[in-house]
């Protein structure tokens, strides 16, 4: 393999390890229907997938068909949840690393230099991801008040978890190859103004299907105070929380200086929808409050409650110990993020500071847009 590496370079050996991996996994599925794409591919990476689009509990293969596991007779195939399994985990983390090793190849190849103006340029692309994934929340919603999705599968499948994050990849990979070019050419005194309005353009069309849908359907519905006060509260704890590193504790920030501000914020918004979510979303005209699907928030939840009087827990909710423990935790990333991390690895830190933002906005962007939207 080093000799491969040395003879034909790393981005050649990266290709064709990827061309072959899919190409062997495609003439497996041809050559065994059965074992390789029922019982493998089917079972634990589309399956899944199309369980989460209907949003049925679970799916199972009947033949041509796939129907809910109620329906299906005793002769059916295998079954599908939604969500993840370790068969699929060991699927997924091999081709996130492949993903990865791409993603760094591309930047040498582009030779980009100015990685903190692609980190502000990409920050759209965050928001947009968030807000694509609720175009299928309110899909699945359509489904369960008419039973017809809005958009059929496959291509509603590229916009479900796992896939969307491919979805996402790709999109910002062609929005950043013509960036770079029209900066090359001349065309645009620096890459991140083109990147950003592409990203920009994407979230405003995104934001416009989910307003029409709530204007259109009986199944959505616009909640314009719970969005605006889920971004006023974001954006004054990340006001507080800022303020009070720069006062008692400045040397927090001075490798991420204000991509700081950026990380901090993105896990406010995380923080605080979560919170009115779980706790308030009643009070903003919906019929019931969100349930928790991650375990943390679960277990933040249920701690609160135990921990808390009942006669407490009502004034205060259950869910806000979530907030304060996203925010401590992007302090603890701007804090790591120092001056020595960025001098010694620009390119790296820069990547990683990239995916800290996206864990905290594309989940919480999603559970905004959702509450506000009701889908």
């Amino acid at each position: 393999m080093y000799e491969s590496i040395e003879r034909y370079g790393p981005e050649r050996v990266w290709a064709a390890a990827v061309v072959l991996l899919v190409a062997g996994i495609a003439a497996a599925a041809t050559a065994f229907p059965r074992q390789v794409y029922v019982e493998f591919i089917w079972q634990y990476y589309w399956g899944p997938v199309v369980a989460d689009a209907h949003s049925w509990s679970c799916v199972a293969w009947a033949g041509s068909e796939q129907i809910p596991c109620s329906q299906a007779g005793p002769n059916a195939g295998p079954t599908a949840s939604p969500g993840y399994t370790f068969v699929s985990y060991a699927g997924y983390i091999p081709t996130l690393i492949l993903g990865v090793i791409g993603v760094v190849f591309l930047i040498k190849r582009l030779e980009i230099e100015r990685y903190r103006a692609g980190f502000y340029g990409l920050f759209p692309f965050m928001l947009f991801g968030g807000a694509l994934r609720v175009v299928e929340d309110a899909n699945a919603a359509a489904y369960r008040a008419t039973g017809t999705l809005a958009i059929d599968l496959p291509w509603s499948g590229f916009i479900i978890s796992p896939l969307i994050y491919f979805t996402v990849f790709a999109v910002t990979a062609v929005a950043v190859v013509v960036s770079v070019w029209l900066e090359r050419n001349d065309y645009v005194s620096g890459y991140e103004y083109p990147l950003f309005a592409v990203g920009t353009g994407l979230l405003a069309l995104t934001l416009a299907h989910l307003g029409y849908t709530a204007a259109t359907e009986p199944f959505s519905r616009f909640y314009p105070l719970l969005l605006v006060t889920t971004l006023v509260g974001a954006t004054a704890a990340t006001a507080l929380t800022w303020g009070a590193i720069q006062r008692f504790a400045p040397g927090i920030n001075r490798g991420t200086e204000y991509m700081g501000i950026v990380v901090i914020w993105a896990h406010a918004v995380d923080g605080v929808a979560n919170v009115i979510g779980l706790d308030w979303a009643t009070a903003f005209g919906h019929s019931s409050n969100l349930v928790p699907k991650h375990p943390i928030n679960a277990a933040i939840v249920d701690w609160t409650g135990s921990i808390l009087p009942a006669n407490v827990v009502a004034v205060t909710g259950e869910a806000w110990p979530f907030l304060l423990v996203k925010l401590a935790a992007a302090v603890v990333v701007v804090w790591i993020f120092d001056e020595t991390v960025f001098e010694d690895s620009p390119r790296y830190a820069i990547l990683l500071m990239i995916t800290v933002v996206a864990v905290g906005l594309g989940p919480g962007t999603r559970d905004m847009l959702r509450a506000t939207f009701g889908v």
